[in-house]
């Protein structure tokens, strides 16, 4: 039995509402806000672009799977501003460009803009395929697209919600500064 085809997944409880991941045996393949059963038609299609075959699995016990609850659970109680589960990336080498930039540039606690991170990626005219790309990130939280926000200051497009991305970027906020003052 090929173990590459199954795509193991569970939805579990966060302060921002349910939250579903998906990992395979190489490492978490996407990290989404809400019920699995609610977006099931998302993933039957990301799957058959990037698997073909395969089939989703329910296991919560599966290492990626229970390491991303747990890591997950420890941001939100403010002991973890930095992630260690394997992410395997499917997107073009822009994108996965785009998510790096992210996860590497882009501290806890802190924003950047569509510019800052064109700019750091040494393309300062991408703003639009960066906003494009931080759009399409599969990783929830771990690749903190939350921290980008609009030029102008503004708060901008986010797949959870804006009412999620202003109430993750006041928490880290809050815990910076608990960190800072210990």
């Amino acid at each position: 039995m090929n173990h590459q085809l199954f795509l193991y997944y569970d939805t579990f409880e966060t302060p921002l509402g349910p939250m579903t991941v998906l990992a395979n045996d190489e490492g978490v393949c996407r990290i989404d806000f809400g019920h699995y059963e609610d977006r099931l038609a998302t993933y039957q299609s990301w799957k058959k672009k990037h698997f073909l075959k395969g089939e989703l699995v329910y296991d919560p016990e599966h290492k990626y799977v229970a390491q991303t609850k747990q890591e997950l659970s420890d941001y939100f109680e403010g002991h973890r501003n930095e992630f260690h589960v394997p992410l395997n990336c499917y997107g073009t080498d822009f994108q996965r460009q785009v998510w790096r930039t992210l996860l590497h540039h882009v501290p806890y606690g802190e924003t950047r803009s569509y510019k800052d991170i064109a700019s750091s990626m040494h393309a300062p005219k991408a703003i639009r395929a960066v906003g494009g790309a931080v759009n399409q990130n599969p990783f929830s939280i771990i690749v903190p697209c939350h921290r980008i926000i609009g030029s102008n200051g503004k708060l901008v497009g986010y797949a959870g919600g804006l009412d999620k991305k202003q109430k993750l970027l006041e928490f880290e906020k809050e815990h910076q500064t608990i960190k800072q003052n210990q």
